[in-house]
């Protein structure tokens, strides 16, 4: 069964070595060594979790990693003055608001990403970036589609004409998804809350995309012989991570499928070191 399995994380591995001599490369050149800056606001120990990998990982690769932690009661308006001096810093090259945000600033959370600058906005979340993919131009796009793409194209899974399902509509994943797939002739539907009888569409699914925070929410009665199956879910049980795929249950029917943990999550990570390099480059080339 170990062929039907999408290890994200030996791909991302194999990513990070090849930017790693990318990066040794253009600071050779530039003399500047590429720098990311995570803005962390509040306790959320899921985030705190998340933004040290990245800084793990991006040491790991050759870029500089400062996380500005803020207290979760800080007011918007010393946050974009944070944001601020970010953009207006020549040192750094990416700038990434860790979302989700306490829940006194959720609705602060599109103003807040539209003062990250453009040219510096790892994620792809600035109004712009976001305007970029209507367009198919997906070089800053957000880090976990990116990772998504980046897995089915290097495991040679054919996108064109495929029916495609993503069962989400969030800024982060579903949304850019679907200009990421159109782009390479993929067939795609979107389901959320609101969708009616929803396993019409999981059932036809050539390629299933999933991120609902349901633990164990597709099922083998649910997907057809051979559905491609990426799980983007994180949840916890009992201290062990699972994904909103039942596992063990698809395996078998399922033609390929990403782990949790081990699949998306270190794609996106390796995605955010990509994006912040491209930035970096067009940067340190302009000036």
């Amino acid at each position: 069964m170990n062929n039907k399995i999408l290890d994200g994380k030996k791909l991302a591995n194999k990513l990070n070595l090849e930017l790693k001599k990318k990066i040794k490369e253009a600071v050779e050149k530039t003399g500047i060594i590429p720098k990311l800056a995570t803005i962390l606001i509040g306790e959320d120990p899921a985030s705190k979790v998340y933004v040290n990998i990245k800084h793990r990982t991006c040491k790991e690769v050759g870029i500089n990693s400062k996380i500005v932690e803020l207290d979760k009661h800080i007011s918007k308006e010393m946050i974009l003055n944070e944001i601020d001096k970010l953009n207006n810093d020549p040192s750094i090259h990416g700038i990434l608001l860790q979302i989700p945000l306490p829940e006194s600033l959720k609705n602060d959370v599109p103003e807040l990403l539209e003062k990250i600058s453009p040219l510096k906005d790892v994620d792809g979340l600035n109004p712009i970036n976001k305007g970029k993919l209507f367009d198919y131009i997906e070089e800053s796009g957000p880090c976990t589609p990116k990772g998504i793409i980046s897995i089915l194209e290097h495991n040679d899974i054919e996108l064109k004409g495929k029916d495609v399902v993503i069962i989400n509509r969030s800024n982060l994943v579903g949304k850019p998804l679907i200009f990421m797939l159109l782009k390479r002739n993929a067939t795609v539907t979107i389901c959320h809350t609101s969708t009616k009888d929803i396993d019409r569409y999981i059932q036809k699914a050539d390629i299933i995309i999933v991120a609902v925070r349901k633990p164990k929410f597709i099922t083998k009665e649910r997907i057809k012989e051979g559905a491609i199956i990426i799980d983007v879910g994180i949840n916890r049980i009992e201290g062990k991570l699972c994904g909103d795929v039942d596992f063990e249950d698809v395996l078998d029917k399922c033609g390929k499928i990403t782990p949790v943990p081990g699949g998306i999550g270190p794609m996106t990570v390796a995605m955010l070191c990509e994006n912040t390099f491209t930035l970096y480059k067009k940067q340190t080339e302009a000036s």
